[in-house]
């Protein structure tokens, strides 16, 4: 990574600071992921990106951004990239999964906010996250409160765009979300230069969706009986898939996929017969959260599937094709993306028939719903979620986390008793 040391500098990073947060990545990643025996080849390609996840793709955007394409920054899965791309503008996730970040996030942020916001925050504050640096604008969401003055503080020296979200699934709450929509796809011609036409934005629709093709598949390879990839490597596919170009995601998903569903043909199982069946449901899992996934995946079980925005909320659903005109378009990337159940709606019980409809497609054996310390939206949640999974004869484990691994062995010792009882 020190080929890249210029390149921080030329970004005004906290060169010192990076280094701290450089030296902990390695061992970590190595600890959970590399300690896998048997994984698929096609992860080769993931475990770059991480080893350089502060160098490659960076400077990938700024080799655009010298080609006068601009870098949008988004935090959300209901933020459509459609309408950038259409610009000829990029997209890239912003830094916001581990504990290294959140002390910068305290000093301007309570500490009853919750991780993934402080996070966020501390990395931009704290100089340490290129993406942050990188990014001509953030374009925020009212998903919740903490976001909301989240936005206030990242957008006093970065232009900032909020989009109004939404939160009951009424008509006239889709008719809102098409304007919302339109009005951001205004902010990005104005910025990129750029105009947005239908053929432009057809050709955009058909490369995300081809990004979330590529995705599923890789998921549908989790629902045989003998699963050919962990957990853990699937979620850091899904981590990654927020930076990258989404083209070359599609390209990378569908090679990984290709060989999962070779690996089922030959009946290839990274898990030993019998290994019981886990899905997560929840609060997102930004890079590099990767703690529930690996103490659950050393504690005798498989992480199968994620109701997650790190899961199947970022790419279930396609956006429709071949509308011929763009207020037609404008409506149906609205209805994709209001098809999202996050826990910010009200009332939400969409959410509850994805969890239910989910475990069973994926032959769960239990379901571990997480909240993040302190997200008011999925905890309150979390009770609904619970009784309707009970009422379906489905066992459930609530947990709830932060990014410390202060609790490691605590949730060790609840989610080994949880797997065991499920005989």
């Amino acid at each position: 990574m020190a080929n890249y040391l210029q390149m921080w500098k030329d970004l005004g990073m906290d060169i010192e600071n990076h280094d701290n947060l450089c030296a902990v990545l390695p061992t970590a990643f190595g600890d959970t992921y590399l300690s896998q025996e048997n994984r698929p080849a096609a992860m080769d390609f993931w475990d770059m990106v991480v080893a350089d996840i502060h160098g490659i793709r960076p400077a990938e955007l700024i080799e655009e951004q010298k080609k006068g394409r601009k870098v949008f920054g988004t935090f959300c899965v209901y933020v459509p990239d459609e309408v950038v791309l259409a610009a000829d503008g990029i997209v890239t996730g912003l830094c916001g999964g581990s504990q290294f970040w959140v002390p910068d996030g305290e000093a301007v942020l309570p500490k009853s906010t919750c991780p993934l916001i402080k996070a966020s925050v501390g990395a931009r504050l704290g100089k340490t996250c290129p993406f942050f640096r990188i990014a001509d604008m953030y374009v925020g969401e009212t998903t919740c409160d903490g976001k909301k003055k989240a936005w206030e503080i990242l957008g006093k020296d970065v232009p900032m765009h909020i989009m109004d979200m939404p939160q009951m699934k009424r008509p006239k709450d889709y008719d809102k979300w098409v304007e919302e929509i339109k009005e951001f796809a205004k902010v990005v011609e104005e910025l990129t230069g750029n105009e947005i036409t239908r053929d432009k934005l057809e050709n955009a629709i058909k490369i995300i969706n081809a990004k979330r093709k590529a995705i599923e598949r890789v998921y549908q390879a989790r629902k045989a009986d003998k699963l050919p990839i962990s957990g853990k490597d699937v979620l850091l596919m899904t981590q990654i898939a927020f930076f990258d170009d989404p083209e070359r995601c599609a390209t990378m998903c569908n090679k990984l996929a290709d060989e999962l569903e070779q690996r089922i043909k030959d009946g290839v199982s990274v898990f030993p017969e019998g290994t019981k069946r886990i899905m997560v449901s929840g609060t997102p899992m930004a890079i590099p959260n990767w703690k529930l996934h690996h103490i659950i995946e050393t504690s005798g079980a498989a992480v199968v599937c994620e109701e997650t925005c790190t899961g199947t909320r970022y790419f279930e659903n396609l956006v429709e094709e071949g509308k011929t005109t763009l207020e037609e378009q404008y409506r149906a990337i609205a209805e994709r993306y209001m098809g999202i159940n996050c826990a910010c709606f009200t009332p939400n019980t969409g959410r509850i028939d994805d969890i239910i409809r989910l475990a069973k497609e994926y032959k769960v054996d239990g379901v571990i719903d997480v909240n993040l310390k302190f997200c008011c939206l999925y905890d309150t949640e979390g009770k609904s979620v619970e009784e309707a999974l009970k009422e379906n004869g489905i066992p459930v484990l609530g947990i709830e986390t932060d990014y410390t691994d202060s609790d490691a062995q605590q949730l060790r010792t609840r989610i080994e008793a949880f797997v065991e009882m499920l005989g």
